[in-house]
């Protein structure tokens, strides 16, 4: 941490002067943090996502590795949520690779506090799916078949960036392991990268839901056929 101006604090003294109450209220229910919930004992400020983007462009020169990690294991949402933009940015702006490893390594031993779906989806493909591209892919398939959601949910959002380069194999693939999860948020990722797979390679979409959509979750399957012709989603839909 840096002794001169504690600027964790600074971080989380700026953050709370944000602090809107009903939303900080209302955030709680929007996140699942009830017992038994996805998002259980989560705390929230109530600070829109622009405020916190801005906040972390304003800290970042100055932010180093011991700061990051008290920011990341704040229990506040808004906190570690700034923490990860501020990681992410680390990660896309070191030079070697030596550099972004350290970053990438940072992620995997802290993700126990990327346990929401906006805090993955914000990492993902940008830390771990960019890490990966030109790398060997085991850990998303170790990750996809933990008993974790947020691990699981990391592998197929970290997939993102191997659409982007129109490279689909790994999204099927881990797809494929996720078919039968119980979670809804699961479904939700994996039709969701379905249909960005579909947004540039509609043939290849087509035929992976032709073979699974008999046996898909619904959510999943409403969420892969987001962007077809109303008489194709009825086809599918009609199982």
């Amino acid at each position: 941490m840096n002794p001169e101006n504690n600027l964790p604090e600074k971080i989380i003294s700026e953050l709370k002067s944000l602090s809107d109450k009903e939303k900080a209220l209302f955030l709680p229910y929007f996140f699942k943090t009830g017992k038994g919930e996805y998002g259980e004992g989560d705390q929230f400020l109530g600070i829109q996502v622009p405020q916190q983007r801005k906040i972390a462009k304003k800290f970042l020169p100055a932010i180093d590795e011991k700061d990051l990690m008290i920011l990341i294991t704040s229990p506040y949402h808004e906190v570690r949520l700034t923490a990860l933009f501020m990681l992410v940015s680390k990660y896309e702006k070191s030079k070697t690779p030596l550099e972004k490893k350290q970053w990438v390594d940072f992620y995997l031993k802290n993700k126990q506090y990327v346990n929401n779906w906006d805090l993955v989806d914000s990492t993902a493909p940008k830390i771990l799916g960019s890490w990966l591209y030109d790398k060997d892919r085991t850990l998303l398939y170790n990750l996809a078949t933990s008993d974790d959601l947020w691990d699981q949910r990391i592998a197929i959002i970290s997939t993102f960036f191997f659409i982007r380069k129109n490279d689909f194999d790994d999204t099927l693939k881990i797809s494929e392991i996720l078919l039968f999860h119980k979670h809804d948020l699961i479904h939700k990722a994996v039709g969701w990268m379905l249909r960005e797979v579909g947004n540039r390679d509609y043939q290849t979409e087509y035929d992976f839901l032709k073979k699974h959509y008999k046996i898909m979750p619904r959510t999943m399957l409403r969420y892969a056929l987001e962007k077809f012709e109303p008489e194709v989603k009825e086809m599918f839909m009609a199982k």
